[in-house]
């Protein structure tokens, strides 16, 4: 019983990560989908990159994209 009250935490952990990560994939690809380009094919490159690849390609996105924007 002691071991599974040890694991509690750590599982709320997990979910809260899972879930934040989701969250954020949201955002990345609600973002990707508003976003004026230069070219449209910039956008559907994105979205294709954030749907198939998911979390890593969302994170891609930020640090491409949002990232070089704040910067101007």
């Amino acid at each position: 019983m002691s071991g599974m009250l040890l694991l509690f935490p750590l599982i709320l952990m997990i979910i809260a990560l899972v879930i934040l990560s989701i969250i954020f994939w949201i955002f990345m690809l609600v973002d990707s989908v508003k976003r004026k380009y230069k070219e449209n094919n910039d956008k559907i490159v994105w979205v294709l990159i954030i749907v198939l690849v998911g979390l890593i390609g969302a994170i891609v996105y930020y640090f491409v994209v949002k990232v070089e924007d704040k910067k101007k």
